[in-house]
């Protein structure tokens, strides 16, 4: 992997995170766990440069494994994939790391660096640092409508704005 800038990304977010997708995964070497997710945002925040701070949005839901990871981590990444990894995506989405090693059922390969895991098949890499942990209300719904269809048992996501620490393509 190599290590780029964020000026140097080169991504359309909205068809890499809602038609590719992409994993959520926090933890280390001893303990870790990742989910697919079709949700997120990647711009910027807060702007600490003359172009704003990078950062990264994740939404996960309270019932889900992985949030117990990012909820005790500070970092967590943003792993996107060649199209030929979908399937495994798709089974990683479906099923708990609670109930098995569905990583290595799927055959990637965890890389542990400095408090954060990624893939080494994954074509790019975000590693972010979380700054802020939120989670959606109803009431905060214009639309009501969105509710009604996305949330029936109210089992409303928390987001996670992450800053943009390290950016990691495969070569």
């Amino acid at each position: 992997m190599k290590e780029i800038t964020a000026k140097e990304l080169e991504l359309n977010p909205i068809t890499a995170i809602s038609e590719e997708w992409m994993l959520i995964t926090a933890g280390t070497e001893a303990n870790y766990n990742t989910m697919t997710a079709s949700w997120g945002h990647i711009g910027s925040i807060w702007g600490r440069s003359s172009f704003g701070m990078g950062t990264a949005i994740c939404y996960v839901r309270p019932q889900r494994y992985t949030r117990e990871f990012i909820d005790r981590e500070a970092y967590y990444t943003l792993t996107f994939f060649p199209p030929e990894c979908k399937e495994k995506l798709a089974y990683l989405g479906s099923h708990s790391g609670r109930d098995e090693d569905k990583v290595g059922k799927m055959g990637l390969t965890p890389v542990f660096e400095d408090g954060y895991t990624y893939f080494a098949e994954a074509s790019l890499v975000l590693v972010c640092r979380k700054l802020y942990q939120a989670p959606i209300v109803e009431e905060g719904f214009v639309d009501k409508s969105i509710v009604e269809s996305v949330y029936p048992t109210k089992d409303f996501h928390d987001l996670y704005i992450g800053e943009i620490v390290k950016i990691l393509v495969n070569e």
